[in-house]
């Protein structure tokens, strides 16, 4: 390591806070803040740095031997992944379009591999480009409404029709009557 990435930050090098009330000046609390991140910039950069040299040094002292090895397992790795990347893959799109509530195709008509990665796992980006073209269903009822089926009207528009209590007090005649004039249809339903 160098002298640099070894230097300390000593305290007569920060700016002093507090203004001369003892309340913190918002301005030197800033300067603070930004000297920090620069410096956790700094550290971090030269983190990395340290850390991709080791594995370039690591690398160059391997053998042929090793570096075969190598090889070998990222290319096993990668097989693997593929392998199982169609499987998490057909999740994905599961996902995507249940998400979207869209319909899939069956699966056997999908080429899968086009949604695997170099990697070996799934390619998002695609997937959701994929299923965004998918046409989305229909909202509109399926059957014709409206024909006389089923329910027609809702249970709480029931005013002026006569219950089975008012019923069982009535003469034929006024039953026929109010039959005539639609004050038995919701108990003729089943709604009463």
């Amino acid at each position: 390591m160098t002298d640099t990435q070894n230097q300390q930050v000593t305290p007569q090098n920060t700016p002093d806070p507090k203004s001369s009330e003892g309340v913190p000046d918002v301005a030197a609390l800033q300067a603070d803040v930004e000297k920090w991140k620069a410096l956790s910039r700094q550290n971090e950069k030269n983190w990395n740095d340290a850390r991709s040299e080791l594995a370039e040094i690591q690398k160059a002292s391997m053998t042929d031997a090793e570096k075969a090895i190598e090889q070998a397992r990222t290319e096993a790795r990668n097989a693997a992944l593929s392998e199982v990347g169609t499987r998490l893959v057909d999740a994905e799109l599961r996902v995507q379009a249940a998400t979207a509530g869209v319909t899939l195709p069956s699966s056997e008509y999908l080429n899968l591999s086009r949604f695997v990665g170099a990697d070996g796992s799934p390619d998002t980006e695609q997937i959701k480009a994929f299923v965004s073209g998918l046409p989305q269903p229909n909202k509109a009822p399926e059957f014709a409404q409206g024909i006389g089926l089923g329910r027609q009207s809702d249970p709480g528009s029931q005013a002026g029709q006569i219950g089975r209590d008012e019923l069982s007090r009535m003469s034929p005649q006024e039953i026929t009557a109010a039959r005539k004039a639609g004050k038995l249809d919701a108990l003729m339903r089943g709604d009463l």
